[in-house]
């Protein structure tokens, strides 16, 4: 195993990926706040969210250089999206939220963490 990502673009995507949520989550976009209410994530933790997945992006991007971060930070994006089906699936929001956002970003950042590193 190579301490770095290899290939290097699927971490970069993930990285833009991740920023680009976190743009969404600094005053929540009507999407996105239908979904932390769905899953009846408490308001105020709502503004926890955007520097978690700006905090990922910088260390999927460190990552490529610094042995073993994007390693770690991939790892944790899978927990992350593993807990936040776990939390559609509690309060049974069954539907888009779950099958296309939790899970195609937990396919994501699986496929990341297996291909890259």
């Amino acid at each position: 195993m190579s301490a770095l990502p290899d290939p290097v673009w699927p971490v970069i995507l993930l990285a833009v990926i991740s920023f680009g949520d976190g743009l969404l989550c600094l005053r929540p976009v009507s999407f996105i706040a239908r979904c932390l209410e769905d899953v009846h994530w408490p308001r105020r933790y709502w503004w926890v969210l955007a520097p978690v997945k700006f905090a990922a992006a910088a260390g999927l991007i460190a990552g490529i250089w610094v042995p073993y971060l994007g390693l770690i930070t991939s790892a944790a994006l899978v927990l992350y999206f593993i807990v936040a089906i776990a939390l559609h699936i509690r309060a049974r929001d069954l539907g888009r939220n779950l099958f296309v956002n939790a899970t195609g970003m937990l396919i994501v950042c699986v496929f990341t963490l297996v291909a890259s590193f």
